[in-house]
């Protein structure tokens, strides 16, 4: 059977993610099918000139999902943490219908580094590392790419999941602020699952890491200021209070609130040590390029009308 990748079904192709990733792989030259829930309500993005078929699937009928799968090379999915373990059926039903790759919904957290099971954020990505077990389980029948992408930049920075709000004017600097993380714009991510699926034999059943910087919080709150002509009023906590800040959220049923708070521990705190090293980093392979951060910032800034006149 040939490696060659053509046709991809993308899961989730119309979510924060998702159209990123559509986008990339319609520009890399392949067949995109984007398959949604039946009744969803999602509206469904464009993205000329090029062409993509929108698909409706049962998500809980095997037979749904083999019937769509019929055809496609590849399957992406960007299924949301909270429903990643629905990933095995899909995956079971990618076999039947003779897929070639799947790239599970992994993105964000490394969630294969040593040590991260072991903690609060790790707990709550459990699912996604379940689904990569699975996937390794299968390799005599699919093959798989998962991949990790440090914070989303231009995301983090309209949600404030990197502690800096620029349209309030405020930042929340986590321990001292000079932890490096690595952050990957989203279009970078979608270049970068393009890319994997262009090269399928160098990227046969592997666990691949990239991010278009390492940035830290202070260096942020600087180019922020710098690229808005306004200073930023900043305050500080500590990784300690914003562990219990999330134990609190949790136990109160907030899993979400939880996250975030365990997200910006695991990325922001000191000594957190998940900055992308050059040797742990698939943009040689893949022949990505680094991005600069100051750039990529004064793209996301002008696009919200916040760059300084």
């Amino acid at each position: 059977m040939s490696s060659t990748i053509n046709t991809v079904a993308v899961l989730g192709g119309t979510g924060n993610i998702g159209t990123h990733i559509v986008r990339g792989l319609l520009v890399g030259g392949f067949t995109v099918t984007i398959l949604t829930r039946a009744n969803s309500s999602s509206p469904r993005p464009t993205f000329d000139p090029y062409p993509v078929r929108f698909l409706e699937v049962d998500y809980s009928s095997p037979s749904s999902l083999v019937s769509a799968f019929q055809g496609q090379d590849a399957v992406v999915s960007t299924i949301a943490t909270g429903a990643v373990q629905e990933q095995k059926k899909v995956i079971d039903a990618a076999i039947e219908a003779g897929v070639k790759r799947f790239v599970p919904s992994e993105f964000g957290v490394h969630t294969r580094k040593e040590g991260v099971e072991k903690t609060r954020l790790g707990g709550l990505l459990e699912g996604k590392r379940a689904v990569v077990d699975y996937l390794i389980s299968k390799e005599g029948d699919i093959s798989w790419t998962g991949l990790s992408t440090g914070l989303f930049f231009d995301s983090a920075l309209s949600k404030g999941l990197a502690g800096i709000n620029v349209t309030n004017g405020t930042a929340t600097i986590v321990d001292s602020g000079n932890e490096l993380w690595p952050a990957s714009l989203r279009s970078h991510v979608g270049r970068t699952v393009s890319e994997i699926l262009r090269h399928p034999d160098l990227t046969k059943n592997q666990y691949l890491a990239t991010a278009s910087f390492n940035v830290s919080q202070n260096q942020l709150v600087k180019l922020v200021e710098e690229l808005t002509g306004k200073k930023l009023e900043v305050t500080h906590v500590s990784s300690k209070d914003l562990l219990q800040q999330g134990d609190e959220k949790l136990n109160k049923g907030d899993n979400i609130g939880a996250f975030v708070a365990f997200l910006q521990v695991h990325f922001l705190a000191d000594g957190a040590g998940n900055k992308l090293e050059e040797q742990e980093s698939a943009n040689e392979k893949l022949r990505l390029q680094t991005e600069d951060v100051k750039a990529a910032l004064r793209g996301w800034l002008e696009s919200e009308g916040l760059l300084a006149a």
